[in-house]
């Protein structure tokens, strides 16, 4: 069973819930950092799945302007994910978690990349599906489908289900994608300071990203890195391949909580 809640950041409300292990295991906490259009309820049943495989408690929030957290009240900026990555260890703060794995999902993954980055003593894993470092044509071109959907589908009416703010969240994300100056962003000079262990799942028939990322990932950070490339998969590993995720995921953590205890942390 879940429990609802949420946190506040900075004065901000920010919708959260906890997914407690029915038989906890020694290990810190999940959080879950959902993708550019996610929410709390867009995890859907995933999160108490890897409660229950990992034996860990799981944390998901919404960031601001998202699900049923308080507005941003305008748009994104174009460097969105280095601030949201500042945001982490304040919902980390206060959620009460010292210390935590980061498992993010395309922009979320991005994010949890730059926290490992920024504040290394508060991730002890990272777990990333399809994340972005860099800016791709398959990206873009994607991202540009979902406008034209936008205007002419029911996307909006089945995204307000999840997002109280809905216009804010969609138009936000998908102008700061489509802006020709975003086309510059990349992480990558920050990848040599991720220096725990992690794991990259990209799905084979992803829409919004390639193998590259995968790569540069797997090249350009300091920690140990496996990378699993999911086939028959889109860009929401988590939602077409659940039992692949859950299975590796939980092998993943068993073996990083090894590694750790055997050095003493």
């Amino acid at each position: 069973m879940a429990v609802a809640d949420h946190v506040v950041v900075d004065g901000v409300v920010l919708e959260a819930r906890w997914w407690p292990a029915a038989a906890p295991a020694p290990g810190v906490p999940i959080v879950l950092l959902h993708e550019g259009l996610g929410s709390v309820s867009l995890w859907r049943g995933f999160p108490a799945l890897l409660a229950e495989v990992t034996s860990r408690p799981v944390f998901a929030y919404s960031r601001r302007g998202y699900g049923r957290s308080a507005a941003r009240g305008r748009g994104l900026a174009l460097d969105f994910m280095e601030t949201e990555a500042a945001v982490v260890p304040r919902v980390l703060d206060a959620a009460g978690i010292a210390r935590a794995v980061l498992f993010g999902h395309s922009d979320g993954g991005s994010i949890a990349l730059l926290a490992a980055a920024t504040v290394p003593s508060r991730v002890e894993a990272l777990v990333l599906e399809a994340p972005h470092v860099f800016v791709e044509d398959l990206s873009v071109a994607s991202i540009a489908r979902m406008r034209d959907q936008w205007a002419a589908s029911d996307l909006r009416a089945r995204l307000a289900r999840h997002h109280q703010h809905v216009d804010e969240a969609f138009l936000g994300w998908n102008g700061v994608w489509l802006d020709p100056a975003f086309r510059a962003w990349t992480i990558e000079p920050v990848l040599s300071r991720v220096a725990c262990p992690t794991l990259v799942l990209q799905g084979i028939d992803d829409e919004y990203g390639t193998v590259a990322q995968v790569e540069a990932i797997a090249a350009q950070t300091a920690g140990t890195v496996e990378t699993a490339l999911l086939p028959h998969c889109g860009h929401s590993p988590h939602r077409d391949r659940p039992a692949e995720v859950l299975s590796r995921t939980a092998a993943f953590l068993a073996r990083t909580h090894r590694t750790a205890t055997d050095h003493g942390r």
